[in-house]
């Protein structure tokens, strides 16, 4: 019997894109399927537009209790053999699915973790491109985090078809985090996997919106938190799985791609994972500013040379995401 893929989606004001991310749900060429739509206590016209789509999908109303908890209530009134989680704002191609559990050879275990390629877009989905990576083929749970952790590289969550038997194993999101949420859970997946299978030639859409997304860190100190706990569950696992210097060589490596998110705004913390590499015998380095923005940090000071070189990409981001709108509205028009 072909097993039954529960296709889960959270979504907190997003009547921008529920819609599409529904009709990219419902576009699965694999047959054998459910799709819950969780709406967190949204306060736009989420419910509405997720509701015109029932009875094809499940929608459940909740108050706002965060990505993690909608995840985990989906999930809770899933009867999926696989696990598919999508975010309401992007998309996963028609043929995603099928060719994932495609890849699957008889005598498998259930904790194959299947992956897939992602490409990024703003508006038009047609201008996304998949870039390759290092996590395009097979590899071992220790592999996967090794590379994560010193190439600063990473997956997006709905490349990711779960096993129930995978998810029971690593346990629930953790609806404490209210940053990286992603990246801990499927570093407890991927523990509890016996590696994964990379799956081209489809994959996901992941849609860049603004600095309200939940990626989006700013000056927030609760996502800073939730990062390092995160980061010390990457740690922790990667080190429960193999103990050696490349695995420390790795931790420490880890924890200088971030440290200027912590460094000098949350000395706390940048000094807590100071004491943690030198005991893995390594050393964080102080971000260098680069050359433009240095002349900043004697007339400022640190603090705001940091924050002005990471605010001016954002801006220029901003740029490009209202242009690519005004080509995504320009395109509906003649269409229409």
């Amino acid at each position: 019997m072909r097993p039954l893929v529960s296709i889960l989606i959270p979504a907190y004001n997003a009547k921008l894109w529920i819609a599409e991310a529904i009709q990219s749900a419902l576009a699965q060429t694999w047959p054998h399927r459910e799709i819950i739509v969780v709406n967190d206590g949204s306060k736009d016209r989420t419910a509405e537009i997720a509701r015109s789509f029932v009875p094809k999908i499940k929608l459940i109303s909740t108050e706002n209790r965060g990505l993690s908890a909608a995840v985990n209530l989906a999930y809770r009134h899933s009867h999926g053999d696989y696990i598919q989680e999508l975010d309401a704002d992007d998309l996963l191609l028609p043929d995603k699915i099928e060719c994932q559990l495609g890849a699957l050879r008889e005598g498998d275990s259930k904790r194959i973790l299947l992956s897939s390629p992602w490409a990024p877009f703003y508006h038009r989905a047609h201008t996304a491109r998949f870039v390759k990576n290092s996590f395009w083929e097979d590899l071992t749970p220790v592999e996967w985090l090794l590379r994560k952790m010193s190439e600063g590289t990473h997956m997006q969550n709905a490349t990711w078809l779960v096993s129930r038997e995978l998810a029971e194993a690593a346990g629930p999101w953790d609806e404490t985090l209210e940053y990286d949420q992603d990246g801990e859970y499927f570093t407890r997946v991927l523990a509890a996997s016996e590696g994964t299978r990379f799956v081209a030639g489809t994959g996901i859409l992941y849609r860049i919106t603004g600095p309200s997304r939940i990626s989006f860190i700013g000056n927030s100190n609760v996502k800073r938190e939730s990062l390092y706990r995160s980061m010390m569950t990457h740690m922790q696992y990667l080190r429960s799985l193999e103990e050696s210097e490349r695995v420390r060589k790795a931790c420490v490596a880890y924890m200088q791609i971030w440290y200027g998110v912590f460094y000098p705004s949350r000395m706390d913390i940048a000094e807590e994972m100071q004491r943690l590499a030198a005991e893995l015998g390594g050393e964080l380095q102080v971000p260098a500013l680069r050359c433009k923005y240095a002349w900043i940090e004697p007339i400022l000071g640190r603090d705001a040379a940091q924050r002005i070189q990471s605010r001016l990409p954002q801006i220029k981001a901003a740029c490009i995401r209202n242009l690519d709108k005004a080509m995504y509205k320009l395109e509906a028009m003649r269409t229409k």
